[in-house]
């Protein structure tokens, strides 16, 4: 895969095994629209197109990429094939779904051997905008104004909270005595 001008090439690699990962990936996808952060989508399997994954992590410092995000299910060997190939972080998501709901995904991503680190997330939905917003804390420590929105954010989801238990305060108040 040639080399990007890293002004313009994507900063998170959203790598998914299959195109039935999409729905939930998507969610990681669209949080980093929200903050502006550039990034590629692909379908990528451990098993199915090993070598295509393999190449793609080793290259991936040179396109412009500094973080990984990859969702897999069942076996789940995505996120550690890939950070064997790269010193990026690489974040894992596990997919849900399977006769274990997505245990099975867990459990095989979060249990990667000493010296290959994945930082793991929730398991489907919740874990892939978890790990975009991961991947934004990491950009964020070099980049003063994503790090001012990431802690905007941070703020509206306190305000949000904070109406919610105005509502719910009020809506009770009659029952506290």
């Amino acid at each position: 895969m040639p080399r990007t001008d890293r002004r313009s090439a994507p900063l998170v690699g959203i790598l998914m095994g299959s195109d039935s990962d999409l729905p939930t990936m998507e969610e990681a996808a669209k949080i980093l629209q929200e903050f502006d952060v550039r990034f590629a989508l692909h379908v990528a399997s451990a098993h199915r197109s090993p070598d295509r994954v393999a190449r793609f992590a080793r290259e991936a410092e040179g396109r412009g990429f500094r973080v990984l995000i990859a969702g897999a299910g069942g076996a789940a060997h995505l996120a550690g094939v890939i950070a064997a190939h790269t010193v990026l972080p690489v974040v894992g998501v596990p997919m849900d779904g399977g006769s274990l709901n997505g245990l099975d995904a867990l459990l095989s991503t979060v249990q990667m051997p000493g010296g290959i680190p994945v930082a793991t997330v929730a398991i489907g939905k919740a874990g892939a905008r978890n790990a975009a917003l991961l991947a934004i804390q990491m950009l964020a420590l070099g980049d003063p104004k994503l790090r001012r929105r990431l802690l905007a954010y941070r703020a509206k989801q306190t305000a949000g909270v904070l109406a919610k238990d105005r509502q719910v305060q009020t809506r009770y108040a009659s029952a506290r005595g």
